[in-house]
């Protein structure tokens, strides 16, 4: 209904922040993360809107991305998961950390959102995993890039991450350290792995 928002800060909570459009005041629920982000009171912003209509409510849910909005929609499709469930998910990790979740299984790091226990975050990459793919990532986007400037070293780059990941670190660290280390053609995964665990410390 309400595709996005666009206006004056008037107000930030924790989960709420109140947008001035024309004068008239717009409440969005937002995430903590989101919360963090936003710019100052009096500031402009653009919020990308999910529109949620009950018999007695009229919710909007705001972010900043179009792409953490595409993911709590796929995320609202989940049995047991509703707006309040799907924004306390992206309330504790990112959208790729949130796609690595979901395609490594991890269900651990899905549950520590709040009121989302280990059964419901197994749903979620039952439900998702098909629906979620590795070239959605900004990490892969960004190693799409810099393959096509540095002769095709990408695909060991993407391991290197995706081993990063598996060991535990979060897709957002596991990204910065790979492109902290000073990467060649001739590396293979094994070598960009041990530098890019040297800049983890």
């Amino acid at each position: 209904m309400i595709a996005f928002v666009k206006g004056k800060i008037e107000n930030i909570s924790e989960d709420n922040t109140v947008i001035d459009v024309g004068g008239i005041g717009y409440n969005v629920r937002i995430s903590p993360q989101t919360a963090g982000r936003l710019p100052g009171i009096g500031q402009e912003v653009k919020l990308y809107t999910y529109t949620c209509v009950r018999e007695d409510a009229f919710w909007l849910y705001g972010f900043l991305s179009r792409d953490e909005l595409e993911l709590f929609k796929l995320l609202i499709t989940v049995n047991g998961i509703g707006p309040k469930g799907g924004l306390a998910i992206l309330s504790v990790m990112s959208a790729d950390d949130l796609r690595f979740s979901i395609i490594s299984g991890d269900a651990k790091a899905i549950a520590k959102a709040p009121g989302i226990g280990i059964k419901t975050a197994g749903r979620v990459i039952l439900d998702l995993k098909d629906k979620i793919s590795m070239e959605d990532t900004a990490f892969h986007r960004e190693m799409d890039d810099y393959a096509d400037m540095s002769g095709g070293w990408a695909d060991a780059a993407g391991e290197a991450v995706e081993a990063l990941t598996a060991l535990g670190y979060s897709s957002a660290d596991a990204l910065r350290a790979v492109k902290k280390s000073d990467i060649t053609e001739e590396m293979d995964v094994e070598t960009i792995l041990k530098l890019a665990l040297k800049n983890m410390f």
